[in-house]
C-alpha cells in the first residue's frame, strides 16, 4: 500500500489492533452460534416433570447417557445462586466426573439457567401443553469433544429423563 511516511507508523500500530478487535468479534459471534440444543416431549404435566428434573432421588435414576453409566450422587440447592453437584460414573468404576455449577435463574416449572463450574452456560425451558411438557436444553459446548458427540450425549440423557418421568407417571 502506498502512503505518506508520516502515516506509516500509525498504520503499523493501528492495523494489528483493528484486526485483533475484528477477530474477537468474529469469535464471540461464532461462540454464540455454536450453542447446542436438545429437546423432548414428555407425556406428563409440568409439575411432575419439574419434580423429576429437580429432586436428587429422581436425578440419580435418570442422569446417565448410556446403560453402562450411572449417577450415584446428586445434590441440588434449587434457587438463584444455589449450587448443584451430580456425580457421573461408569458402572465398572473406570471413569467418572462431577457435573457441578451454580443457578443463575430459577422460575419454577418454566425456566432454569445455570453456569457450569467451567464457565459454560445452560438454559432449560419447560413448556406446558396440558398433560404434555416439552423440555429444551440449550447449552454452550465444551471445546475438547466434537459438537455432534456432545449433542448426542446430552440428548441421550434427556431421553433417559423422558423415560423415567413417563414410567413414574404410569405407576
Amino acid at each position: 500500500m502506498d502512503l505518506d511516511e508520516e502515516y506509516e507508523s500509525y498504520f503499523e500500530n493501528a492495523w494489528p489492533k483493528a484486526f485483533e478487535v475484528i477477530k474477537e468479534l468474529a469469535e464471540d459471534r461464532q461462540e454464540e452460534s455454536q450453542k447446542i440444543s436438545v429437546k423432548t416431549s414428555i407425556q406428563a404435566p409440568v409439575s411432575r416433570v419439574w419434580e423429576c428434573w429437580t429432586e436428587p432421588e429422581h436425578i440419580r435414576q435418570w442422569n446417565a447417557a448410556s446403560p453402562d453409566w450411572h449417577c450415584p450422587a446428586a445434590k441440588n440447592d434449587l434457587r438463584t445462586n444455589g449450587r448443584f453437584s451430580y456425580r457421573m460414573e461408569a458402572k465398572d468404576g473406570t471413569h467418572g466426573f462431577d457435573f457441578e455449577g451454580e443457578y443463575d435463574k430459577v422460575e419454577a416449572q418454566r425456566h432454569i439457567a445455570y453456569t457450569m463450574d467451567d464457565g459454560r452456560k445452560t438454559d432449560v425451558h419447560f413448556m406446558a401443553y396440558g398433560d404434555i411438557t416439552v423440555v429444551e436444553e440449550i447449552f454452550d459446548p465444551e471445546m475438547s469433544n466434537p459438537l455432534e458427540m456432545q449433542q448426542t450425549g446430552w440428548q441421550a440423557i434427556l431421553d433417559n429423563f423422558k423415560d423415567h418421568v413417563e414410567q413414574q407417571q404410569s405407576s
